[in-house]
């Protein structure tokens, strides 16, 4: 009598063969998904960017720091011009980083890059840099800002 079938020996190699094709598209996986939030990240310090900018045009000055928050809307309380209708939060950790001096003359926005590898400066104002902020990542541990745009006027 001849039995058909597959050995245990051929089920478990192919069974090891499907894990390590599913432990390799899973890495990519999360991988694409930190350079999506770094892609916004960056783009939303574009955005925040181009709200400052149109503040300073009128007010010939950068919003002090106390008046910049995060996930709120960004205004001048004297006339009531709205600049940006919400100041987008850190996909992960909260908010951006921002500073500024007590007479408004620069501002620097920073935040936290969940894939460092990803870190090529552009050939704008965006650079790599430490800024005085910390941030967590995915385990818990404080690790510095690492992106940042300032005004033309400084260096983040």
């Amino acid at each position: 009598m001849n039995k058909k079938g597959f050995t245990l020996i051929e089920l478990l190699i192919v069974i090891m063969i499907l894990g390590v094709l599913a432990a390799l598209i899973t890495g990519n996986f999360f991988t694409s998904l930190k350079k999506g939030r770094d892609a916004k990240r960056k783009a939303d310090l574009e955005q925040i960017t181009r709200a400052l900018e149109m503040y300073y045009e009128d007010k010939r000055a950068y919003p002090s720091s106390s008046d910049v928050s995060f996930g709120s809307v960004l205004t001048d309380l004297d006339s009531g011009k709205i600049y940006m209708q919400k100041l987008p939060n850190d996909p992960n950790s909260g908010s951006y980083g921002y500073e500024t001096d007590a007479t408004g003359t620069y501002y620097k926005l920073y935040a936290c890059l969940e894939n460092t590898l990803q870190i090529l400066p552009y050939t704008t104002n965006p650079s790599t840099f430490t800024c005085s902020r910390n941030c967590k990542n995915q385990v818990d541990t404080t690790v510095p800002c690492i992106w940042g745009i300032s005004s033309s006027n400084t260096t983040p």
